[in-house]
Order: C-alpha cells, then structure tokens, then sequence
C-alpha cells in the first residue's frame, strides 16, 4: 500500500484506557489518544506520538492550549487569591463583569462555571423574564429549543433534547422546555415556518427560544442567511426572547466578527450565552449575558455557585478575552476557514467517500458514506485513519466528521490534514479495518 502512518502502536495509551474503563462511570467513549501534554496546535500523547488537534477541546481551546498569557494569568492569580466564594467578592469581579459588558454590548453578566450550567440559568431567566414581564400565568411559561440541538446534559437541558440516547433511562423530564409545540409539532432548526406556527399557536405561553447559532453535535449545521434577522423578527413581534447558545461556536470560531450571529445575521438576541475559549480551556467558565431589564427579573440570592466567578476564573477570562482580540483571531478563522472547506469540498468532488461537507470560519464537518469505504467500516475507522496519520478528530452524529481546530492553526498544517484526508479517502475502502494502526487494540472502543 502506498500510504504510511505516523502512529504505529500506542501500548501506554491502551493501559491507560482500560484503567478508565475499570474505574470511571462509562459515560463518554473518546478516541484512542491519551494526551500528555498540548501547546498550540500539537498535542502529544503518553506513548509519545505527535498529532494535530482538529477538535480543539470541543472549540474551548481557540487560542491554542496553554496559552502562554493565559498560563501567566491563572499562576499568578493562584499564587494571591483563589477564591473567597460568593458570600464575599474580590478585586477582579468587577473588571471581569465590565470587560464582557462593555465589550460586547450588553448590561449585565452572570458567571457560571460550565455551558451545561449557562443554558440552565437562561432557562431560569426566561421563565423569570415571562413571568416578571410578559406576565405568562403562573406555571405556565413555556422555553423552546430546535430540535437536534445539544445544549448540555443537565436535566432541563436534556429535556429539550431529542437524541433518544441522551433521554434513554432519566426521565421524567422538565415540562415546557423542548421543541414540542401544538399538538406533536416539533420546532426544526432554520425553519421559520416552524418558529411562526409556533408563535401563533402558543405565543402568550411562550418566553424564549434558545438556539445554537450553528448546531455543532447535530453535525455543523448552518442557517439560511436570513434566519436569524426573520428569527429576531419573529421574537419582537410576538414578545419572546432569543437566546443566542455560543458556547461552542462563539469567540471568534466562526469568522471576522466574535460571535457566530454576527456573522450570520444583522441582528442581536437578547440574551448571549458563552464558555469554553472564554478561558482559553485553562479554566471551566461560562457566562450568560443580558439587558438589565431582561436580568433584573432575578432575585438576589436565587441563582450561582461556589466557583462562579472566581478570582481565578475572572483572571483566566481577562487573560483569554485579550487575546482573542490582540492575536486577531478573527481574522485567522475568516482567511483560514475558506482554505479548510474548500479543501474539504475539493476532495468531496473527487472522492464518494465524502457525500456532504458543511462550515463557516474554522469549523466544519464532512459526512463520511459508509457504503463507500466497505463493509463492517465507519466514521471511526476515517477517525483511526487519520488518527494514525497524526491528525485528532472525532464523530459526532450520524456519520459525521468534525473538524474544529485551535484557531492559531497554520495553511500549511490545514493543508497537511487534507492529504491524510485524501489519503484516507484512497485507501480506506481497499484496506482490512485492521490493517489501521491500533484499530484491532482499540476495538473496544468502537460504539
């Protein structure tokens, strides 16, 4: 075969997984790359192979891991203050709270620690907005997702999921948070007959709809280019709030402008919803920003927690939030994303391996024709294919191959990850699946 891999074996990585196996609760099944240690765009792991990250941590690590300023900021913070909690506060709540206000346009902030936890808080806030403002009968107010969203796996997020492996087993579920409306209607992502139908059917109930901008584990799906001015539209005229979910595809992941709704749209949700690379991945922090009329319906002492803004959270945000700006990573994701789709394309013109390729900025995702690359071969196999050739990525649903890189990524590394691709799609569908490095070891691993 005229192809070579990078990786060979990965003996250290294979004990270390299989400890986990043992001793932690199975409720993530990663691919088969123990890391040791990442800086920038390389990541190498405990058996001492060397790959490029193409999932950046699920986008939390836009900056590239282990910032150096970001680094700086956290040890130095640590070294003073850690954290006094919530019942005191500290010398950097203040500056943290004003640079994402003033920064992005909003009143006010309120920091939580994980995505998971944000989407929580934004279901609180609209239910409290409805009831406060829209003055919707007690109990009665109603949040909307779009279906195959994934906002997190907390219970009120799970129940608005419709991934029947997320729901399986924890029920009963959160009433009137989902994409239910109507009589069995469900609310489809970028449909705005939907959302309108919606709207007129129980629009005195309803008091928000949460959207990821870009759906990133429903496989990158992106909008029309006017959903979101019809969405924000729709919203005003019937008194619902838009809550704009960022916390994967936000900080500049998506092109020129921060948010992934600037680039989508001319219009702005009335609440904004972030985590991950806000700390550059050094720190859990999420944050869920608003006007001061839409915030102001929570009551003191109602919502938080022990860690939410922490002296080492708000230093890890200043620190990464900088350098968001200062390295002009914007500009990275608008110059760069064009070079990895296109190339993307490209290959989906030339080989049936690859039968749809979606993206914006630096993420995308390509979906793999299992037809195609012979029998008892998936998704996983092109991962393992690509994992042996130094390039980590992973699935998410159906097929699909996400690829989401730090943004401090090179042309040249994003070209070098399209010729494994190509490579992958030359050779996969003629080989044994076990002819893959480490693929019979991993087996596993494979559901």
């Amino acid at each position: 075969m005229a192809t070579t891999f990078k990786v060979k074996e990965s003996p250290k990585s294979e004990q270390f997984l299989l400890k986990e196996r043992k001793f932690s609760a199975h409720n993530y099944t990663p691919m088969p790359i123990v890391y040791h240690e990442a800086h920038g765009v390389e990541v190498t792991d405990v058996d001492g192979n060397i790959f490029l990250d193409f999932g950046a941590s699920y986008g939390a690590t836009n900056q590239g891991h282990s910032h150096p300023k970001i680094v700086e900021a956290v040890i130095e913070q640590s070294k003073t203050l850690a954290l006094p909690a919530r019942a005191f506060t500290h010398d950097l709540f203040g500056d943290f709270c004003e640079l994402l206000c003033t920064k992005w346009g909003f009143d006010k902030v309120l920091p939580l620690n994980g995505g998971g936890e944000a989407i929580e808080f934004a279901i609180k806030l609209c239910r409290s907005w409805g009831y406060v403002t829209k003055h919707i009968a007690p109990n009665e107010a109603k949040v909307l997702m779009c279906a195959n969203n994934y906002h997190g796996r907390h219970i009120g997020v799970t129940s608005g999921s419709t991934n029947p492996a997320a729901r399986k087993n924890y029920g009963p579920f959160v009433p009137h948070v989902g994409p239910s409306y109507g009589e069995d209607k469900i609310l489809r992502f970028n449909n705005l007959g939907d959302l309108k139908e919606a709207f007129e059917l129980e629009g005195d109930k309803i008091a928000g709809v949460i959207i990821e901008t870009v759906q990133g584990e429903g496989g990158i799906n992106i909008p029309d280019p006017d959903y979101y001015d019809n969405v924000r539209k729709l919203c005003d005229e019937y008194k619902v709030l838009w809550v704009a979910d960022e916390i994967q595809v936000g900080n500049f992941r998506t092109g020129k402008k921060i948010w992934a709704y600037e680039n989508l749209s001319n219009s702005t949700p009335d609440v904004l919803v972030t985590a991950k690379s806000i700390t550059g991945g050094l720190y859990p922090v999420s944050v869920v920003l608003s006007s001061a009329e839409i915030m102001d319906t929570i009551e003191p002492n109602s919502h938080g927690g022990t860690f939410t803004g922490s002296p080492l959270g708000c230093a890890a945000t200043i620190a990464a939030v900088n350098v968001l700006y200062d390295e002009k990573m914007g500009d990275r994701a608008d110059s760069l994303g064009p070079v990895m789709i296109g190339g993307l394309k490209e290959l989906m013109s030339k080989y049936d391996m690859i039968k749809e390729v979606r993206g914006v900025g630096l993420l995308s995702a390509f979906d793999v024709d299992e037809t195609k690359i012979g029998e008892g071969k998936t998704a996983w196999h092109v991962c393992m294919f690509l994992r042996a050739k130094g390039i980590a990525c992973k699935m998410v649903r159906n097929g699909t191959v996400r690829w989401c890189p730090p943004l401090v990524i090179t042309e040249e590394q994003i070209k070098f990850a399209l010729e494994c691709l190509e490579d992958c799609c030359k050779y996969l569908p003629i080989m044994d699946a076990n002819e893959i490095p480490d693929v019979a070891r991993f087996h596993f691993l494979n559901h």
